[in-house]
């Protein structure tokens, strides 16, 4: 198995590259993270609107959302 390169490594890398090419790898990095973050919310959007078409969604205020995640504690 090869082994990853290590954090400093990839820095060294990357200062190695002309400006031109880190400009470049940090967009692809930002639109990649941008994109990763979008289908996170995606599929808690599907997950959401899956447990509300069950019925085991919970509703309320936020109020009602601290009161039932400290419930018990005191």
């Amino acid at each position: 198995m090869s082994q990853l390169p290590t954090f400093q490594a990839v820095i060294e890398s990357v200062e190695a590259l002309s400006e031109d090419e880190q400009d470049i790898l940090f967009d692809l990095i930002h639109n990649r993270r941008i994109a990763k973050r979008r289908q996170e919310i995606a599929q808690n959007a599907k997950v959401t609107r899956q447990a509300v078409s069950n019925g085991t969604a919970q509703r309320g205020t936020a109020a009602d959302l601290m009161a039932n995640i400290f419930e018990g504690e005191e």
